[in-house]
Parts: C-alpha cells; sequence; structure tokens
C-alpha cells in the first residue's frame, strides 16, 4: 500500500531535535513500522503545483496524511484524479484543507487526532490575548531596539480583570479557553455556537450563552475564535460585522485564518475599530511576504501579535498526534472500527457536526 505524508520541513532545528516529529526529517516517528509491513511510505513538504509530490505521489496513494500547520491542499479535482485514495488522516485537529463534500462523494474517510492540541491551542489563546492586552510585543521591541519610555507602553495597556471575554465556538477548545480564563476574575465570559453547552458545562465556567452574532461581538472586549473552518464561517469576521464590534476590541484567532477577512481585518486594525489581532493561522499557509497581518499596525504602532501557524504543533502536542496517527493507521490496516471521535468523514457521509449544521 502506497502511503503519501505532506509534511513541513523542519531543516536544521528537526535534525537537532527528534522530538519534531511532524516534521518531513522524522516523519512521524512512523516509517520503520510501515516499512517493516510492507507498505510504501512517501513524505515530503512539496506540495504546490502539478508537478509537486504532493500531486505526481497522490493519483497511487491508498493513504494520504497531512498537517494543518503545512496543508496540502486537496481539492475536489486531485480528488478525481486519485482514484485509489480510500483515507485521510489528518495529522493534528483540522481538516478544512481537505475538499469534505468531495470526499463524502467519492466515499473517502476522513479522520483527524481529535484533542491532540487542545491544551495546547488553548494556552496559545490565553498567551495571545494577555500579550494584546498587556502591549506586551511593543515592550519588548522597545528594549530590543534599546529604549526605555514607560509611557509609551502603559498608554496601551490594560488589566484582563474586568473585561468581557467571548468565544466564537465552545468545543474542545473553546472550552478549555474558558476555563483558563476563569481565574482571571472576568466582567462576563460569553459563548456563541451552534451547539449549545450542556448546562453543567456551562455553569462550571460561569458562561452565558448570545445567540445573535452581531449582539454577541458588539458585548465583548476581548473575542476569540475557536471554530472550525466550513461554509458557515468562512470570512465570518468581515468588515459589515467588525462594525457591530466594541470600538477598541481585541481579537484573537488561532483556528482558521481564511474565518477573518485578512484585509478587512487589517484596516479595522489601522482605523481603531480593533486594538489589536493575534494568532497564528492565515488564510494561505505558508503566508507570503506581503500578507498585511505581517506588518499591521494600531495607531500606537502595535496590535500585532501574530506567528507562525505553530499553536497545535508544541513537542508534547506532536507526541500525541504522532501516536494518533500510528493508531488510526493501526486500525485502518486491521479493519477495526477508528474512535468514533476523530471520524470527520465516514464512508460516504458526515460523522461529526463540527464543520457546520448538516
Amino acid at each position: 500500500m502506497q502511503i503519501l505524508a505532506v509534511l513541513y520541513r523542519g531543516g536544521e532545528a528537526a535534525r537537532q531535535e527528534p522530538r519534531l516529529l511532524g516534521a518531513v526529517e522524522n516523519q512521524l516517528g512512523i516509517r520503520d513500522w510501515l516499512e517493516s509491513q510492507g507498505h510504501e511510505y512517501i513524505v515530503t513538504d512539496d506540495k504546490e503545483g502539478p508537478n509537486s509530490a504532493f500531486q505526481r505521489h497522490l493519483k497511487d496513494a491508498e493513504v494520504l496524511i497531512t498537517t494543518p500547520f503545512h496543508p496540502g491542499y486537496l481539492t475536489r479535482d486531485l480528488i478525481e484524479k486519485a482514484p485509489n485514495l480510500k483515507l485521510c488522516v489528518t495529522a493534528g485537529v483540522g481538516s478544512d484543507h481537505i475538499d469534505l463534500n468531495a470526499a463524502v462523494d467519492h466515499k473517502i474517510q476522513v479522520l483527524e487526532v481529535t484533542g491532540s492540541n487542545v491544551v495546547s491551542v488553548a494556552e496559545h489563546v490565553v498567551m495571545s490575548i494577555l500579550l494584546l492586552v498587556r502591549n506586551f510585543v511593543p515592550a519588548h521591541e522597545m528594549i530590543e531596539r534599546g529604549d526605555w519610555q514607560v509611557s509609551d507602553i502603559a498608554r496601551n495597556a490594560y488589566d484582563l480583570e474586568g473585561k468581557v471575554i467571548g468565544t466564537l465556538g465552545a468545543g474542545r477548545i473553546g472550552y478549555r479557553v474558558l476555563e483558563r480564563l476563569r481565574p482571571f476574575n472576568p466582567k462576563e465570559l460569553l459563548y456563541y455556537d451552534y451547539n449549545p453547552l450542556p448546562e453543567e458545562a456551562a455553569k462550571k465556567v460561569g458562561v452565558r450563552r448570545v445567540e445573535d452574532l452581531k449582539d454577541f461581538v458588539s458585548q465583548l472586549d476581548v473575542l476569540t475564535i475557536n471554530a472550525p473552518l466550513h461554509e458557515g464561517t468562512r470570512n465570518l469576521i468581515n468588515a459589515d460585522l467588525l462594525k457591530h464590534f466594541k470600538k477598541g476590541a481585541w481579537l484573537v484567532n488561532t483556528a482558521r485564518g481564511a474565518i477573518c477577512n485578512a484585509e478587512d481585518v487589517a484596516a479595522a486594525l489601522k482605523s481603531g475599530q480593533l486594538n489589536g489581532y493575534a494568532g497564528d493561522v492565515w488564510n494561505v499557509q505558508p503566508a507570503p511576504k506581503e500578507h498585511p497581518w505581517r506588518y499591521m499596525k494600531n495607531k500606537y504602532g502595535g496590535g500585532n501579535g501574530m506567528v507562525p501557524h505553530y499553536s497545535g504543533t508544541t513537542l508534547d502536542a506532536q507526541q500525541r498526534y504522532a501516536v494518533g496517527t500510528k493508531q488510526i493507521l493501526e486500525n485502518y490496516f486491521k479493519g477495526k472500527p477508528q474512535e468514533p471521535a476523530n471520524i470527520i468523514v465516514g464512508v460516504g457521509k458526515y460523522e461529526t457536526r463540527s464543520y457546520g449544521q448538516r
């Protein structure tokens, strides 16, 4: 069986650190195991264009392994050119780089390693909120420049205590974010999600559901996005919705870049409608050098907390999603049932509500 993996290139860092399992060099730690069973394992980071290794080998692959961090975009057109493809595994969480509707139509299963990144991303969200609210990045840059002007930083630095904080999406990650924000003593925690939390879970973290999106964002000092990308969330945060935000709000997105309109977010930061934007996800990955999120600033020259997509690929998370990927493959080889929580698309149908109401 041919198994194709599209991973990111780790370079010298991956050679020095074998726990970078999600890199091409370390191959999820499963090459010896796969080859001992007679499987052909092709690993590449070359994913763009018809002559890429990804597209050249896809036509013969039965299993495709991808990651959200260096996604091999599997379109309907490519699926139709891959007659042998039976299984797509996301080493991590988030399978929006796959045309899921086409996978349903062609009876290709799509699985994720559910839960592998939830703690890692939730911690990154809280860090991002704090670095925006406390105006950390400009303060650090000031020190690197050799300057010292406390007032230039303090004029746009705030406490998180007493703020209204909301999560768009209250699933595995969004709920853990709420748990971690509770000790900061916010004025109120809110959430927006078409799947309401169980009453006991909502009570545990003291969160209130708001069912109208514009009403929801208008109440918030801080919004964190913790929802999958699908037809209902793509370009959801756009100029029209941003007009309903509380002026000077902070926005954190570690979900998927395409949930936010890049140009509209940059314009809102420049105008002061947003005071800050942070995250690690981009609408195209790797992000082009001219991407507006690389350079956008608020009126004080700060408000940008963007980093490469790494929140869900800490060394701890990589261990979890490497182990989970191996287990999914082992179940597939032996014809064993998969963990239900890992199944996004079964044979010819969706098995989850995470990717929109269907």
